[in-house]
């Protein structure tokens, strides 16, 4: 079993989107390595989730990485952005984690090459993360994280100090539209359609004390 298996196996999916805030996403590409802690997550849930792209048991060449082994990524495009998602669960059942906002570590310069905007707009929101790791393509479709160039650490380096719980953004219709399934760090300024007034400028959101070595 490798490391990736071991952190998504046998876990509700709402619990391991929760459980991946603090955990830091890397990307190696040959101008440098860009990296940030993930700070916002959404879980959705297959064929019962009305707002999931299997929902109905909806199997499309579009969405077949959905029902790959764990910590396959999904990769798709809405109105001209390209989102990151994961497979949460065993081969077969189609649930997944939208990966929403991620702090930035390391390559904030080369990110912002990618995405010539301030921070904390530079990467929160999954559109915006996914543009400023310059990520255009869909081939890492269908790949394992840590296979290829993009890899989730197995393990966190920071810890929330609060994690905060919501409705899932964008999802209008249907019986899951207020469902409990978005998680992020409170306080973190890098939440999408977080408002200052809420952000904690000092630890972001993070325990202080936090081990911040790979």
């Amino acid at each position: 079993m490798t490391a990736i298996g071991d952190f998504y196996m046998g876990r509700p999916t709402p619990e391991i989107a929760r459980d991946l805030l603090g955990h830091e996403l890397i990307y190696e590409t040959k101008a440098g390595i860009m990296s940030g802690w993930i700070v916002e997550t959404e879980a959705y849930l297959g064929e019962q989730d009305t707002a999931a792209h299997a929902f109905n048991g909806r199997h499309t060449a579009a969405n077949a990485a959905l029902y790959d082994a764990p910590g396959t990524i999904y990769i798709y495009v809405l109105r001209g952005y390209y989102m990151l998602n994961v497979a949460a669960q065993p081969q077969g059942t189609p649930q997944g984690i939208l990966i929403r906002g991620i702090e930035p570590h390391q390559g904030l310069e080369l990110m912002q090459l990618h995405r010539d905007k301030p921070v904390p707009d530079v990467t929160n929101g999954p559109g915006k993360l996914m543009a400023a790791l310059g990520i255009h393509t869909k081939d890492l479709n269908r790949t394992l994280l840590g296979a290829h160039n993009l890899r989730i650490t197995p393990t966190a380096s920071r810890t929330p100090r609060q994690i905060a719980t919501s409705a899932r953004i964008g999802v209008s219709e249907g019986s899951w539209h207020n469902q409990p399934l978005r998680f992020t760090v409170a306080g973190n300024p890098f939440v999408s359609a977080s408002r200052k007034r809420d952000w904690d400028k000092n630890q972001h959101g993070w325990q202080s004390g936090d081990n911040l070595v790979h």
